[in-house]
């Protein structure tokens, strides 16, 4: 599994068996931990969509918010956490998604966006695309519109984009 070759490969870490056996998890905090590299993940994924009024910029917990919130920041846009259930304290929508085995379910504040907000949603690695198809149907039944994802890593031999609807995505690394 190699990756497209880009200078921020470099900076993630495989943990072989983590968080079960079998499996080998892409660690993003050597990449955090390096301001050149955070920096450039963050105007990568912004410059990707410079020029397009972006008014909300979407998280997905947990790793999702580290990434999203900069680039919020970068387009002068809030930024909205999507969370695991029970963790947001007002009215909250929520999506239940299907994984490989079972099924998880994501919540946002009910107000967390407008009618007509544009919303770029964000977050560490694509991977089955359940958790970013899901996001996109919460943040779509409040009224907005999606207009791309951006992700620092995909694992493009999970098929996640099949999931996107032939949406606009960047990703920075891709793993075939």
């Amino acid at each position: 599994m190699e990756p497209v070759l880009d200078p921020l490969a470099d900076y993630v870490r495989d943990i072989p068996d983590f968080p079960q056996p079998g499996v080998t998890f892409k660690d993003i905090t050597p990449l955090l931990a390096d301001h050149a590299a955070f920096a450039s993940t963050i105007d990568r994924i912004a410059e990707a969509y410079r020029g397009r009024p972006i008014h909300r910029v979407i998280g997905i917990e947990a790793r999702g918010f580290i990434v999203a919130a900069p680039v919020a920041y970068k387009f002068g846009a809030g930024f909205t956490p999507v969370r695991k259930p029970g963790k947001l304290p007002s009215a909250v929508e929520r999506e239940e998604y299907l994984l490989e085995y079972g099924s998880d379910i994501l919540e946002i504040h009910a107000d967390a966006v407008a009618p007509g907000e544009r919303v770029l949603i964000v977050d560490d690695v694509l991977a089955t695309g359940g958790t970013a198809a899901a996001t996109a149907r919460l943040v779509e039944r409040l009224g907005a519109e999606v207009v791309g994802f951006g992700f620092i890593i995909e694992l493009a031999f999970l098929k996640g984009r099949e999931k996107l609807d032939g949406r606009e995505i960047v990703s920075l690394i891709t793993y075939e």
